[in-house]
């Protein structure tokens, strides 16, 4: 079969890969219907996550069909229609029951980790049982894609850690896939201002269909004296880092106000500052997180019910024989105007 392989850093090729089995009573192996490109792929080819090993199928999203189950498995089988959690979990151990499923002690992020991914036409599922979940009949398919990551991780790593509340300001410093997402959770809980912040003027008219209130171009004016305006010279109540890169982590403690949360969602390939000599004093929180999917039965629902519609993340789509185009568009999306890009 043939899957997308990173090769080193700035590498990728697609090639013929193994067709995956069962190797333990647990998993499932499961026919890949949609699967997509994350913003951690690309630091993953820039070399920014050293535990990815040449010759590993990259991608961590995806639905698909039930092709096999092995003994273990109770709760899907073969024809089932599922959406793929970007993390794998026991449900078993400790960290598990406290609902971190991120930090699983025998799984994890592995898809596109540290086993292969779901960039491929077959993905085997370590801990199917719980880390699968049954997609109701009629439902956008397609659209589910966005809930394997995206939407959980701006939701829980954003807007939940941000602490988010009905009347509260936010500024959200990064306009891409995970910061839109966590602009669209964010309005679960009506804050009066959500400022987004950006390089790219698309990507902030974007934010405005969104519901972002306001929006700041940080490349043609001081985005610190900008949302100082914006707040009346306090600052935001929640600062949400999007991006991963050391100036925009800098950016969200030049903008929170006393008392507000940072809530680090990117993904930091290089030493980030912290300025413990100005913040020490200002009861700020700083929250860091990797996604636990936790949300993703709830945001399952929203989006059952209407109430939430990833589709508008959707920009491209492509075949999987020609990835390597999706990537360059998802690569170049100042120019493409790429958000999320379908592979299927």
């Amino acid at each position: 079969m043939k899957g997308l392989v990173y090769r080193g850093p700035g590498k990728k090729a697609l090639e013929e890969v193994p067709h995956p089995r069962i190797e333990q009573p647990t998993d499932a192996v499961v026919k890949i219907l949609r699967t997509t490109i994350c913003g951690s792929d690309l630091h993953i080819l820039k070399g920014d996550v050293p535990t990815v090993k040449p010759g590993t199928v990259l991608g961590h999203e995806g639905v698909g069909v039930i092709e096999e189950v092995g003994q273990a498995v109770s709760a899907f089988r073969k024809g089932d229609h599922v959406l793929i959690s970007c993390i794998s979990s026991c449900g078993r151990c400790e960290y598990c029951k406290r609902g971190m499923y991120s930090h699983c002690s025998v799984a994890g992020w592995m898809l596109g980790h540290t086993i292969h991914g779901t960039q491929a036409e077959y993905v085997r599922i370590p801990f199917a049982d719980t880390s699968l979940h049954r997609i109701p009949d009629g439902m956008d398919e397609e659209a589910l894609v966005m809930l394997s990551d995206i939407l959980p991780t701006g939701f829980e790593c954003g807007v939940l850690n941000g602490k988010v509340q009905p009347g509260s300001t936010v500024a959200i410093v990064g306009a891409g896939p995970v910061g839109l997402a966590a602009l669209l959770t964010a309005q679960f809980y009506s804050p009066a201002e959500i400022i987004m912040i950006d390089l790219d003027d698309n990507r902030l008219e974007v934010a405005l269909t969104f519901g972002a209130t306001k929006t700041v171009n940080s490349g043609r004016e001081n985005a610190v004296e900008r949302v100082m305006a914006l707040t009346g010279g306090i600052g935001v109540d929640t600062a949400i880092e999007a991006v991963g890169i050391p100036a925009t982590f800098v950016l969200c403690q030049d903008i929170v106000a006393p008392g507000g949360t940072i809530a680090n969602v990117g993904v930091h390939g290089t030493k980030a500052d912290l300025h413990l000599e100005r913040l020490w004093a200002h009861n700020i929180t700083l929250t860091t997180r990797l996604v636990d999917t936790v949300t993703t039965p709830m945001l399952l629902k929203t989006v059952q019910s209407k109430k939430l519609d990833p589709q508008r993340l959707i920009t491209h789509r492509f075949a999987l024989a020609d990835i390597l185009e999706a990537y360059e568009t998802f690569e170049k999306a100042a120019q493409t105007r790429a958000l999320k890009v379908i592979i299927g």
